[in-house]
């Protein structure tokens, strides 16, 4: 039995085969959407708590940048001694005689007890140094320590070993006592002990001894990671391929590194801003009349017994920029390493 067939064959129907295709979607656009940097910063921006933090460092870092604008159009500076060039802002005892130290329309955070300068423009400024400072610092920190670890761990054998023990000396090492008893010598290598330290000088010095003590724990960090990924098989090719220990380092290792570096720097800055202050605070930082905020903490820690408003302020806004980093760091690592997120 044969099967029927067709009494009439079908037409042939020529149809545009590409409106029946659909398009498929851009790989290099899907590999964007779904790059480590791009889920990396999805992730930041659903953390509130760093999203807001981030806005408060990028705030302190514009005052910092446009302090003489802000002076300017305020009309103030940090230096003049308003208190003593009018009458009737000090009593005789050198403390505002208006409340609340001196705030009014005309100074807006008050008046320096005793010199009578005025508190916004010399906060403003201050922010400015103690910035400056630190970024330095961590600058610098980061080069060393990334540039030491790295070729601490990639080396190994007698290298490693010797590295290894200067990095556990720096960070066994009192560096508060350190600073204290070694900055006049450091100073004194300079500046004749009967001239003036000049405070470019005091500012160079103190980037130069926080850079000696500070890169040692990022250092300690590196190596450990670099002892981890050069045993990995990536490594391992590249040597294979007889790729020059330069290439491996740049081209391999390093970017596998950038997730701890960049947390460490955003936590160290932070660290290094307390830690100028704290100088400046013990005398052998940063001096006045230069804008500070350790300056202007230890100026208020004569007056505050008898009038807290010039302390408040300097400290008030460390705390909020030391705050808003850390908490920035802390978003950082958990956007950049979501495994660490608890």
């Amino acid at each position: 039995m044969t099967p029927p067939t067709p009494s009439a064959a079908a037409p042939l129907e020529v149809t545009d085969e590409s409106a029946e295709i659909p398009a498929s979607p851009s790989p290099l656009k899907g590999a964007e959407s779904r790059s480590p940097g791009r889920l990396a910063w999805n992730r930041f921006k659903r953390d509130r708590t760093g999203v807001i933090s981030a806005y408060i460092v990028i705030f302190f870092f514009v005052i910092a940048i446009c302090a003489p604008l802000i002076s300017m159009a305020y009309g103030k500076d940090p230096y003049t001694q308003y208190g003593q060039e009018t009458v009737g802002l000090l009593n005789e005892a050198g403390f505002p005689v208006k409340a609340n130290g001196g705030i009014d329309g005309d100074f807006w955070f008050g008046i320096e007890p005793a010199m009578g300068r005025d508190v916004f423009t010399f906060l403003i400024y201050g922010i400015r140094t103690s910035l400056l400072i630190a970024m330095a610092t961590t600058l610098l920190v980061t080069i060393i320590g990334v540039v030491v670890g790295i070729t601490a761990g990639y080396l190994g054998g007698k290298t490693d070993y010797l590295i290894g023990r200067v990095i556990d000396i720096l960070l066994s090492f009192p560096s508060t006592l350190f600073f204290i008893a070694f900055m006049p010598v450091v100073y004194g290598v300079f500046v004749s002990p009967e001239d003036e330290i000049p405070t470019s000088l005091r500012a160079t010095c103190l980037i130069l001894v926080l850079t000696a003590f500070g890169w040692a724990s990022i250092a300690r960090l590196l190596r450990g990671q670099v002892l981890a990924l050069r045993e990995r098989e990536f490594v391992e090719a590249a040597k294979v391929t007889g790729a020059s220990p330069a290439r491996i380092i740049f081209k391999e290792l390093l970017p596998n590194l950038w997730t701890p570096i960049l947390i460490q720097s955003t936590l160290a800055l932070p660290a290094f801003v307390t830690a100028e202050a704290g100088l400046a605070f013990l005398g052998v930082g940063i001096q006045d009349p230069t804008p500070d905020w350790g300056v202007m903490i230890q100026r208020g820690a004569t007056f505050y017994t008898d009038d807290i408003t010039f302390m408040i302020f300097p400290g008030v806004s460390m705390i909020i920029f030391v705050l808003a980093f850390n908490l920035l760091g802390d978003s950082v690592r958990d956007a950049l390493d979501p495994k660490s997120k608890r």
